[in-house]
């Protein structure tokens, strides 16, 4: 039997689509279909179901993939471990990261990265959702430290700690005045953030063993951080953000920061990924690139 038609199977399957799965692939979405149509017709059962607007595994399709998904994975990690530690690896990374990690900490990384390994292929793939990106098919993600599991093996991605800030324009602050207590908020118009669950963001604060939180979005609500910046300059109220993202139209007077006194720092974002005998080697040199950088 095909490895090959074993592994496109394996990818259709997890992905939910032959297109998504062609994509990762780097191949065209038809030799991924005639390739579950072969293996199908070699073990004489179905193994998806197919209509035209999803693609999901049938009983025996899901038995197999779970047992197929780990041989697999033995077999890439056998072929991983024939990059030497002299040798360039070549291959593909697949990261899922939250968005302003894609916005503001990865960039400044992508060029050095790709730069000293030309062979690499890098996805990335913005997500606030808290799946299991390993299940997903990734190779690693990045979460803060609330979000990780205990039996992840953890790399520091950016900073050591980062701080959310509260911003308005100058004309908002003269109109509406400046808040000298989370309290008063509630008598300002603040901008929400919506993820992509539903949930909106609430902003919390911490003085001493003083904490308030507050449920913003009275005038905007939004869920994507360029438009609630952009609310924000604007002047149609006020924002709670990463203060790095918040950096530049701070630094220029765009945006004057608030409740400075009320900010805590956290630990900063970290990549994770699972404890294996023999990482792929992209994810290999993408994780010596971090503690290079890191110290």
């Amino acid at each position: 039997m095909n490895l090959d038609d074993l592994a496109a199977f394996a990818a259709v399957a997890e992905a939910r689509s032959f297109r998504g799965a062609a994509y990762r692939r780097g191949v065209a979405a038809s030799s991924l279909s005639d390739a579950v149509r072969r293996l199908e017709r070699e073990l004489e059962v179905r193994l998806l179901h197919r209509t035209t607007r999803s693609v999901t595994p049938t009983d025996a399709g899901q038995r197999l993939l779970e047992r197929l998904t780990p041989a697999l994975r033995e077999v890439h990690e056998a072929l991983d471990a024939i990059n030497t530690e002299g040798a360039s690896p070549v291959g593909s990374l697949r990261l899922n990261v939250p968005t302003i990690v894609a916005r503001v900490l990865l960039p400044p990384l992508l060029g050095p990265f790709l730069a000293a390994y030309p062979g690499i292929r890098l996805e990335v793939v913005a997500d606030d959702s808290l799946i299991d990106v390993l299940a997903a098919g990734y190779d690693a993600g990045v979460r803060y430290d609330e979000h990780l599991e205990g039996d992840m093996i953890t790399v520091p991605l950016g900073p050591a700690s980062q701080r959310f800030a509260v911003a308005a324009a100058p004309a908002y602050l003269a109109r509406h005045g400046v808040p000298q207590h989370p309290a008063e908020l509630q008598g300002h118009s603040c901008i929400g953030h919506r993820f992509a669950s539903g949930l909106v963001a609430p902003w919390s604060f911490e003085r001493g063993s003083e904490r308030v939180q507050i449920q913003p979005g009275q005038r905007l609500l939004a869920s994507t951080l360029d438009l609630e910046l952009q609310g924000a300059l604007e002047g149609i109220g006020l924002i709670c953000s990463f203060a790095d993202y918040l950096a530049e139209p701070l630094e220029d007077g765009r945006l004057v920061e608030v409740l400075a006194d009320w900010s805590t720092p956290f630990p900063g974002p970290r990549l994770y990924y699972a404890d294996r005998r023999h990482l792929p080697a992209p994810l290999r040199a993408f994780v010596a690139f971090l503690r290079e950088r890191h110290g």
